[in-house]
């Protein structure tokens, strides 16, 4: 199964993804593909916190926030949950002294090939890109790009699930878990 989870920030899409990849995973091994370079106190804190909730899970980390294919996981029966494309994004796009703005085209191939390459993929993606809100130009190409990653992922994996409130919304596919 390849599922994406979009959802605002604090919505509960992390928890819910962990949960989904938990079910999926029955007992097979399960990684937990962390993309997140901190770089202030905030951003700690939201690790420290996901580390937290996924204590005593059984999830083996993969801290890889660019790259990705470099990283591959050896258990191609294994179960991934991917946290988070918004991140990944933010580091392909944003790693040298201009901009990226093809990053996206990269980051919708790796993900691709990523699950291509397990059994089970559940990426989570932060919902920036619907708000009506107009930023600079390179916050804007930002967005966009993260809704153009958001809609080839939708396209082309099994289920596209929406978190708001810690509630899911199915927006394609069908409900693999009651939570």
């Amino acid at each position: 199964m390849k599922i994406l989870v979009l959802g605002g920030s604090k919505s509960g899409k992390s928890h819910i993804a962990q949960e989904i990849t938990d079910s999926l995973a029955q007992g097979g091994t399960k990684y937990y593909w962390a993309t997140m370079e901190p770089v202030d106190e905030e951003d700690s804190a939201r690790i420290e916190k996901h580390i937290t909730d996924r204590d005593g899970c059984g999830f083996e980390t993969i801290e890889c926030g660019r790259n990705i294919c470099s990283k591959l996981p050896v258990d191609k029966n294994s179960s991934v949950l991917f946290d988070s494309v918004t991140a990944l994004l933010a580091n392909e796009m944003f790693a040298g002294d201009t901009p990226d703005i093809n990053a996206h085209e990269r980051v919708v191939s790796d993900l691709i090939e990523l699950s291509d390459n397990v059994k089970n993929i559940v990426c989570v993606c932060d919902e920036i890109f619907r708000d009506g809100f107009c930023f600079d130009e390179i916050t804007e190409q930002y967005r966009y790009s993260l809704a153009l990653i958001c809609r080839k992922l939708a396209e082309v994996f099994d289920a596209v699930y929406e978190v708001s409130c810690g509630i899911m919304t199915v927006r394609k596919g069908r409900l693999l878990l009651k939570l």
